[in-house]
C-alpha cells in the first residue's frame, strides 16, 4: 500500500509543483518529506538479538523475557512456533516453582531486558522481579570448535536476605513424532508410567504420543537431554546433579508433554544454591543441534551422536 500511495502522491506534486513559486515549492517538498520519514519510522520492526556459529542460528527476543524465539541449523526450525501464552521458545524461570506458583514471574518471563555486547558475548539483563527480589542475567557465547552455543544463567540475588534458589531452562519444542532421551533407569522417572519411555541401550527413550491430558515427568539423569525430530538432533549438556542437588519437589530433568499434539517442554535444572546478599549463582547449558538422518527410533547411532557432543 506505501508504494501505491507514493506513486499516486508523487504524480499530485508533481502537479501541483509546476504551479507554484521556488519558494513554496521548497516548502511542499519539506512537507512531502517529512511524510515519508515518520511513515517509514512507524512500519519499523524491533529487531531481534542472533547468535549464530557455522550453520546454527539462535534469535532471542531482549524485548519480550530475553526468551530463546528461533532456533534453526540452516534454514530448519527446531523450537516451537506456537503462538499462544507459554507454548513457544525458550525461556528461564528460577525453582522451586512452588515460590511463585503461576503464572510466570513477569520480570523473567515477559517484559523487556538490555542487551550489551562485551568481549565477543551477547548479555542480557533482567529488570528485579518485585516479588522475588531477583535479577536474571543470560550471557550467549559461542564454541568454534564445538559448532555449539553456550548460554550462561546468573541469578542475582539483589535482596538483604539470604536465600535459595536453583537455575531452571524450559525449551519448548513440537509434538509431532519426535523422540526424547536422557541418562536415566526408567524406573526412576516419576509417576512411574505416566508416559511411555522404554530402557534401551543403557537410556530411557520417549517416543513422543498423543493424550487428552497434560503430563510431568521427573528423572535423575546424567547431564544431558536430547531430542531428534525430522532431521535434526538437539543435544543440551549441563551439571549432572546428585539426587539431594535439585530444589524441594524438583528434578535434574523434567518432561512436560501438553494435551494433544501442541508442544513439549524439555527442562533442565541446577543446583539448590544458598545465595548472600547481592550474591549470585551462574549455570551454564551447551547448546547442539545437528543434521540427523534416519527414523526417530531408539538407536545406537543416536545415542553415539549425543555422546560425541558431550564427551
Amino acid at each position: 500500500m506505501i508504494s501505491v500511495y507514493f506513486i499516486i502522491f508523487h504524480y499530485l506534486c508533481s502537479t501541483i509543483l509546476i504551479l507554484f513559486t521556488n519558494n513554496m515549492r521548497k516548502l511542499f517538498v519539506f512537507a512531502f518529506m517529512t511524510l515519508l520519514t515518520v511513515t517509514a519510522e512507524g512500519s519499523e520492526q524491533t529487531d531481534k538479538t542472533v547468535v549464530s556459529v557455522g550453520d546454527v542460528t539462535m534469535q532471542i527476543d531482549a524485548e519480550k523475557g530475553g526468551k530463546i524465539l528461533s532456533l534453526k541449523y540452516k534454514d530448519q526450525e527446531v523450537i516451537s512456533q506456537l503462538r499462544w501464552p507459554e507454548s513457544f521458545g525458550s525461556t528461564f524461570w528460577t525453582s522451586p516453582q512452588k515460590e511463585w506458583n503461576w503464572p510466570p514471574v513477569p520480570e523473567f518471563d515477559k517484559q523487556p531486558y538490555t542487551v550489551e555486547q562485551k568481549d565477543g558475548s551477547i548479555i542480557l539483563t533482567s529488570q528485579v522481579s518485585e516479588r522475588l527480589k531477583y535479577r536474571i542475567r543470560k550471557t550467549f557465547t559461542t564454541d568454534q570448535k564445538d559448532q555449539a552455543i553456550i548460554v550462561t544463567y546468573s541469578i542475582i540475588n539483589e535482596s538483604d536476605e539470604t536465600r535459595q534458589v536453583a537455575p531452571w531452562e524450559i525449551t519448548r519444542v513440537p509434538n509431532d513424532g519426535g523422540i526424547i532421551f536422557f541418562d536415566a533407569p526408567v524406573d526412576g522417572i516419576t509417576p512411574a508410567g505416566l508416559m511411555p519411555f522404554k530402557a534401551e541401550y543403557g537410556v530411557a527413550w520417549y517416543q513422543t504420543d498423543d493424550t487428552n491430558e497434560n503430563r510431568k515427568i521427573n528423572a535423575d539423569g546424567k547431564g544431558w537431554l536430547a531430542y531428534c525430530n525430522k532431521g535434526l538432533l538437539l543435544v543440551k549438556r549441563f551439571d549432572d546433579l546428585n539426587a539431594s542437588q535439585p530444589a524441594p519437589g524438583e528434578a535434574e530433568i523434567q518432561i512436560y508433554v501438553n494435551r494433544g499434539m501442541t508442544f513439549i517442554e524439555l527442562e533442565s535444572q541446577g543446583a539448590y544454591t544458598t545465595l548472600q546478599p547481592h550474591e549470585q549463582l551462574n549455570w551454564s547449558v551447551k547448546w547442539y543441534l545437528l543434521p540427523m538422518e534416519g527414523d526417530n527410533k531408539p538407536s545406537k547411532q543416536l545415542l553415539k551422536r549425543v555422546r560425541k557432543c558431550i564427551k
